[in-house]
C-alpha cells in the first residue's frame, strides 16, 4: 500500500491565532507502510488553546516515532487502542495539571487515524473534530461528542434541526477539561484508491458533504499536488462563506 498526503490549515477571518494543530506521519516497516494523521482543535473559548493542541500532537508524533516500532510484533487493533487510550488519558492529566498550576483553562479535541498497510485502519476520537472515508461516496467515521448530537441520538431533535442549534459547539468531552476522558474508537478494513480525511469543525461548518466529496474524492485527487490545491480551495471556500473558526483539513490517500 502506498500513501499520498496533503493538508491545509488557516486561522480564518476572525481569530488572531490558529489553535488547530495537525500531524501526518508515514513510515515503511516490516508490517508494510503505515500512515498516521492527527487533527487537534484547541478550544477557542479557553486560554492557551494552541498550546493544548500542539502538546497532544507532539505526543502522538512521539508515539509514532518511538512507541509504534516496539508494537510491530503484536500490532493489532486492541494493542493500538490500549496504547492510544493511555496516551490520551496521560495528556488529559498533563493539561489539567498545567492549567491548575497556571490558573487557566486549557483543552483540545483530538481525532487520530492510523492506517496499517492493506490490513486495517483505526480512529481514536475525543470532541467534534471528524474523520471521513471518501471513495464511491462520503462516510463519516466519527460521531461528534456534543450536547446536540446526544439529543439527536436520543430522538429529541432531528439532524436537520441540529444543524442550526446554538448548542452545536458544546462539547461533552475534551482533552484537558475534565478529570476523566474516554476516547471513542472505530476501525475497519483499508480500501485501495480511497481518501481518508480528518478535519477540525471549522472546516465543515460552511460546506456540504457533497462539496467535500466533489473536491476530495480519490478520482479527482490523483497526486499530492492536486490534493494540496483542493484542500486549499475548500479552506478558502469556507472563508468566503464567512467561517469564523480556525479551518484545518488533512488527507491520506491510499494507492
Amino acid at each position: 500500500m502506498e500513501f499520498m498526503s496533503a493538508f491545509n490549515s488557516d486561522k480564518g477571518i476572525v481569530r488572531k491565532t490558529n489553535q488547530d494543530s495537525l500531524c501526518i506521519k508515514v513510515a515503511s516497516t516490516d508490517k508494510g507502510n503505515i500512515a498516521m494523521g492527527v487533527v487537534c482543535d484547541g478550544m477557542g473559548g479557553l486560554t492557551k488553546g494552541e498550546l493544548a493542541s500542539a502538546t497532544v500532537i507532539k505526543a502522538f508524533a512521539n508515539w509514532f516515532d518511538n512507541i509504534l516500532p516496539n508494537l510491530l510484533d503484536c500490532l493489532t487493533i486492541e494493542t493500538i487502542r490500549r496504547s492510544w487510550e493511555y496516551l490520551i488519558k496521560e495528556q488529559n492529566q498533563l493539561l489539567i495539571d498545567y492549567g491548575t498550576a497556571k490558573g487557566i483553562n486549557i483543552g483540545t479535541t483530538v481525532t487520530a487515524m492510523l492506517i496499517i498497510d492493506e490490513e486495517f485502519w483505526i480512529v481514536g476520537h475525543v470532541g467534534d473534530s471528524r474523520a471521513y472515508r471518501i471513495k464511491d461516496d462520503i462516510e463519516m467515521l466519527t460521531e461528534d461528542q456534543t450536547v446536540i448530537q446526544l439529543e439527536v441520538r436520543r430522538g429529541k431533535i432531528t439532524r436537520e434541526e441540529a444543524e442550526f442549534d446554538s448548542r452545536n459547539n458544546v462539547l461533552l468531552q475534551c482533552v484537558g477539561c475534565y478529570d476523566d476522558v474516554t476516547p471513542i474508537f472505530s476501525y475497519g478494513c483499508v480500501d485501495k484508491n480511497c481518501t481518508y480525511m480528518l478535519c477540525s469543525d471549522g472546516f465543515r461548518h460552511r460546506i456540504s458533504a457533497w462539496e467535500m466529496y466533489q473536491f476530495l474524492n480519490p478520482v479527482v485527487n490523483y497526486d499530492e499536488s492536486t490534493m494540496q490545491k483542493n484542500a486549499m480551495k475548500l479552506v478558502e471556500l469556507n472563508k468566503t462563506r464567512k467561517e469564523e473558526d480556525n479551518i484545518s483539513v488533512l488527507m491520506l490517500r491510499t494507492a
